[in-house]
């Protein structure tokens, strides 16, 4: 698959990126769950963190294979990372080139699944329901209340085994964003550019450090652990009700472990199986 180039600007490591091709090479297999739940595991979700631009002519590839997810009610969670290259500059970008580094970023669309494994052929969800899983060692709980231009965001976390080296990463994201998308492939009814486009799961802001998190201590089986944040709704944010939350635990390489994404104002349980 060939997508975006890679070129370094300067010593300090910025990126100058452009679309080039829209061909891909299907590398997905597939692949029967044969495990079954284990009592006081959790459900594993998938996190997917989509680096694209409303500048991007392939991105609306990765945009219809996130259509093809939320039609099909996987067990993963979208975050759109928007970036600005060079000249074209996207209006929600969000300054990611850290995280970019870390993961090796060649180019746009880029799409990583738990941070580690790149979705390959985004038009396809085969590959994600491969990383869908029935028995995680732990699980995560959202509860939020978003009013009076304030967040309150309680993170629980519930373990099933003792771990240790665990961060969590913790993203608010907005939802409804109206933006023209450029578009040179044949999805979307192949319009070029895509008017008003409603661009959602945008990353606006992390409540952690966006590449190592926040360590975790306590994590040890039967252990339930609360991280709370309470802050002012961001500047960048549009429109609070269209605010959403996405939280993920990742092991000592980097690698997301388990993922929960919520609305606000929500309160979950945990996927434990029973």
């Amino acid at each position: 698959m060939k997508k975006a180039l890679l070129i370094t600007a300067s010593l300090l490591g910025l990126l100058n990126l452009s679309c080039i091709s829209d061909d891909w090479e299907d590398k997905s297999e597939n692949s029967t769950i044969v495990e079954q739940p284990i009592v006081g595991k959790f459900l594993k979700n998938v996190l997917i963190e989509d680096y694209t631009g409303t500048w991007c002519q392939y991105c609306p590839r990765v945009l219809h294979g996130l259509n093809q997810v939320e039609e099909e009610h996987l067990d993963a969670f979208p975050v759109s990372i928007h970036r600005t290259s060079g000249s074209s500059v996207d209006p929600y970008n969000f300054p990611a080139a850290p995280l970019e580094l870390t993961i090796g970023l060649s180019g746009y669309p880029t799409a990583m699944l738990n941070r580690k494994t790149l979705w390959d052929n985004e038009i396809s969800t085969t590959e994600i329901k491969n990383q869908i899983k029935l028995n995680s060692d732990l699980g995560i709980a959202l509860n939020s209340t978003v009013a009076g231009g304030n967040i309150n965001l309680d993170v629980n976390i519930k373990f099933a085994a003792d771990l240790s080296n665990l961060k969590l990463v913790v993203y608010i994201l907005e939802n409804g964003l109206v933006y023209d998308q450029v578009n040179a492939t044949g999805y979307f009814g192949a319009q070029n550019p895509i008017p008003s486009f409603t661009h959602n799961h945008v990353l606006r802001t992390s409540l952690t450090d966006l590449v190592n998190g926040e360590a975790l201590t306590g994590t040890n089986n039967g252990a339930i652990i609360t991280k709370n944040f309470s802050i002012p709704v961001p500047s960048n944010v549009s429109n609070a009700n269209n605010i959403s939350f996405v939280a993920f635990v990742i092991d000592a390489t980097g690698k997301a472990i388990n993922v929960r994404g919520a609305d606000s104002n929500t309160t979950q349980t945990f996927q434990e199986n029973l």
